[in-house]
């Protein structure tokens, strides 16, 4: 009788083995998807960009776009080069995410990409950062991040869209989509890429019986990467 009392504890623990594996710690894998952000020091990549916003519009963009950690860009194009400022629209995910000390929520689950992905919220603890609160939608069986919606002070909420690819390893996207509340972003002059003024055309004004859009697209595609070399701050100052 004690052996089969010992053999059902036995199995009644070795059942319970899957669960504890299984235990999700959201804060834990904020963590972990921020130290894979973090391998990435600096980078320059060639980059197609789609910018699709109501009230002008712009040509395809072709340029390289600079990034150096924490949060440095430059952008260049033929014919011209721009500075995107630090409050400008944020190209890259570690801007998305929130440095410092945190506050971090489980939302539960969600579908994106026709997987099964796990939802956190992030709360800055530090209230100098432009950032109110990022909702983050994480692949956890690869640790990257498919989805972002980041609420900042500023600039209303953004929306990223991520496909990964040669570089997922070290969270580095081939292709990103943004989706922005026009009526609240203040689009930067570097954003345009200091187009000239026949580039730029402003759409005719919405009908009376219409509403204006409200949302903006911008769409950018990465390639040719060139991963922790090295990128002098200089390359960052304004000329």
């Amino acid at each position: 009788m004690k052996t089969l009392y010992a053999c059902v504890i036995a199995i009644l623990l070795c059942c319970s083995l899957p669960a504890v594996a299984q235990t999700y710690d959201a804060t834990e894998t904020f963590y972990k998807l921020r130290s894979k952000i973090e391998q990435v020091k600096d980078y320059t990549a060639d980059v197609v960009m789609h910018i699709q916003v109501p009230f002008m519009k712009v040509p395809r963009l072709t340029g390289k776009l600079f990034f150096k950690s924490p949060g440095m860009l430059k952008l260049e194009r033929k014919g011209g080069i721009a500075i995107l400022p630090k409050k400008s629209i944020n190209l890259t995910l570690d801007n998305m995410i929130p440095l410092g000390k945190v506050t971090v929520i489980d939302a539960g689950m969600d579908s994106t990409y026709g997987k099964d992905v796990h939802v956190i919220k992030i709360v800055p603890d530090n209230d100098q950062t432009d950032i109110i609160l990022t909702k983050v939608w994480i692949d956890t069986k690869t640790m990257l991040a498919v989805r972002t919606e980041t609420t900042t002070k500023e600039n209303g909420t953004m929306k990223m869209n991520l496909e990964y690819g040669t570089y997922a390893s070290i969270a580095l996207p081939d292709k990103v989509s943004f989706i922005i509340d026009v009526k609240d972003y203040k689009l930067p002059k570097g954003v345009t890429m200091d187009y000239n003024a026949d580039e730029v055309v402003k759409p005719a004004k919405h009908s009376g019986n219409s509403l204006p859009i409200k949302k903006g697209k911008i769409q950018i595609q990465y390639s040719n990467y060139q991963i922790n070399k090295g990128l002098s701050d200089d390359i960052f100052l304004s000329k």
